[in-house]
């Protein structure tokens, strides 16, 4: 685990040499002045304040000379403390931002595959309390790194004083790195197990609050809050147990300097007696040793945060590495207005499970509008999402304009194709922010005129503060019919060539949903649709419709011909009729 948490360290200082460097040589400045600050104060008692003290007197030039000294000596100590934090903090700092923004953009890139096998909570704890705790150790670093320049120092300095003192620091220096390892293989589990606890905390967490309507509406407020529990008390003890043993470890690291001063000052009194040092040199080393605890506590410190380094880090690289990503290609469409859809022998399914969808054909002719009827588990979001190319399937080809959508660089296929979504999500922001996503060239003109086209003109007007009315997180002042309208004039102001609507106007009464539908098919819109629908008035409506059964393609047509010609046709939408029907 040291060997790993050291190459996490490695890395961060090769990501940020400079920063490194300022907090180091800050560090080392306030080491090696420790050291002098200790010969200082041996030097005034020894050469100053005992000869005073014998003397009964103290001239104003010596007193004056160790004011100098000891201010000399504060201000640097001060400048290197101030190099120090400044170094250490900012790089902390930037390697948190890097990696919450690099987690972040893997985020997006990775497919929604990928996405529904993670927990939302999870996801989170990954950006947040992964990344902060893979870079927990680089504010001690520079510290610790200048301590050992210190403690080298500090042996040179006592062998040149005095060769039997040094000596105990011969033994005492080793004994402390010999305990910091001794503390980090105890350490390297515990910390591993509350970093996994935080994640499952995390999970848990994100899931009752997403959950909470339903939580209170079915009245397992006790129950969700017991659960949650489990796993609170699971990350308690884990932090106890890491708190239990540097309960133990930090006495062990305060009192190794203090044994070391009480040996310093037996042996020291011995040679003094025999002559071979003077008061000055006790002073120094003594006092030396005094000092030392403190510094030393930043071995330990980046040592007790190296095992939850390592835990963060292997998380977060479990995200920069995870594969699944969609590659783009260089392509590009030509021409302008609706764009030509056209499926060929598709097959899909999702990981190992079954097969969603077998050899599904079919076109959407450009400018034309193509429904998709079919059963529950029929595969008809699925096609909508392989029609964006939010997943690839696993044979045939999906084309637009002729193109492979692989082929497409994603500036050309984000700039061609909009999904609206049968479940609408709204950002916290205005409704101007919502539909233009600070998209070029999509002004205020833009953004009323797909208002308009989403039937969305008359609440908007209503609202307090039009376009700037803030809606609330997910859109909580909105009712769903006003969030699908939302959406899809979100989709609209890019001004696609394909549009899939999946199941996008469920929440909209059926006037206002035939309304949006002819102002789109009127061409308005520019832009040709596929349209996973269940209304029979919002089916009549396509120009062509694609019937599926259990993932396959069973009959294309019309919707009068269809129900003319196929029965399982004609009872699935008489039974979609009939449910609207109901009271």
């Amino acid at each position: 685990m040291l060997g790993r948490g050291l190459r996490v360290l490695g890395h961060a200082i090769r990501t940020e040499p400079r920063l490194f460097t300022v907090g180091t040589i800050g560090s080392s400045l306030f080491g090696l002045l420790i050291i002098a600050n200790s010969y200082v104060v041996g030097w005034v008692i020894g050469d100053i304040v005992v000869p005073a003290f014998a003397a009964h007197r103290a001239s104003t030039a010596e007193l004056g000379l160790v004011a100098a000294a000891f201010l000399g000596i504060s201000a640097l100590r001060v400048a290197s403390i101030f190099g120090r934090r400044l170094g250490a903090g900012y790089m902390q700092f930037r390697l948190q931002a890097r990696y919450r923004s690099a987690v972040t953009r893997r985020y997006l890139s990775l497919p929604p595959a990928w996405h529904q096998r993670h927990a939302t909570g999870t996801l989170l704890s990954n950006a947040n309390s992964d990344v902060e705790a893979a870079w927990g150790p680089i504010a001690p670093l520079p510290f610790a790194v200048g301590t050992v320049v210190m403690l080298i120092g500090a042996l040179v300095s006592l062998f040149a004083t005095d060769w039997v003192l040094a000596l105990v620091g011969a033994t005492l220096f080793p004994a402390l790195f010999g305990l910091n390892l001794v503390y980090s293989r105890r350490m390297s589990p515990r910390q591993i197990l509350v970093q996994q606890n935080r994640a499952k905390v995390s999970a848990v967490a994100h899931e009752s609050f997403d959950g909470a309507l339903v939580v209170k509406t079915m009245g397992r407020e006790a129950d969700e809050s017991r659960r949650f529990g489990v796993f609170v008390d699971e990350l308690r003890d884990s932090l106890i147990s890491v708190g239990r043993l540097r309960g133990l470890f930090d006495p062990l690291m305060d009192s190794l300097p203090s044994l070391g001063t009480l040996a310093v000052l037996l042996l020291g009194a011995w040679r003094l007696q025999t002559g071979a040092i003077g008061v000055t040199e006790l002073v120094s080393v003594s006092f030396l040793f005094t000092v030392l605890a403190f510094p030393v506590r930043a071995i330990g410190w980046v040592v007790a945060e190296l095992p939850r380094s390592v835990a963060g880090w292997d998380r977060v690289q479990a995200v920069l590495g995870a594969e699944g990503d969609l590659a783009y290609g260089e392509g590009s469409l030509t021409g302008s207005g609706p764009a030509e859809l056209r499926f060929e022998q598709v097959d899909f399914r999702y990981g190992d499970g079954p097969e969603v969808l077998h050899e599904v054909s079919f076109t959407v002719p450009a400018g034309k509008t193509v429904a998709l009827v079919g059963a529950t588990g029929s595969g008809k979001s699925t096609i909508a999402s392989l029609a964006v190319r939010l997943v690839d399937p696993e044979s045939g080809s999906v084309a637009l304009d002729g193109v492979k959508l692989p082929d497409l660089s994603l500036s050309a296929l984000a700039g061609a194709t909009a999904l609206v979504p049968q479940i609408p999500f709204v950002f916290d922001d205005t409704v101007r922010g919502n539909i233009a996503l600070d998209r070029p060239g999509v002004d205020d003109d833009a953004v009323r005129a797909a208002i308009t086209l989403a039937q969305a003109e008359r609440f908007v007007a209503n609202l307090p503060e039009g376009l700037g009315t803030a809606v609330g997180e997910r859109g909580t002042s909105l009712s769903g019919g006003q969030r699908q309208r939302l959406t899809l004039a979100r989709a609209l102001a890019g001004t696609p060539r394909l549009l899939v609507l999946d199941d996008a106007t469920s929440a909209v009464d059926p006037r206002v949903e035939a309304a949006i539908l002819g102002a789109l098919r009127g061409g308005d819109a520019g832009a040709s649709i596929l349209v996973v629908a269940y209304r029979r008035a919002t089916i009549a409506l396509a120009d062509q419709v694609v019937y599926l059964e259990r993932g396959r393609v069973v009959a294309t047509g019309t919707h009068a011909e269809l129900m003319t010609f196929h029965r399982g046709y004609q009872e699935l939408v008489t039974a979609y009729e009939k449910a609207e029907e109901l009271p």
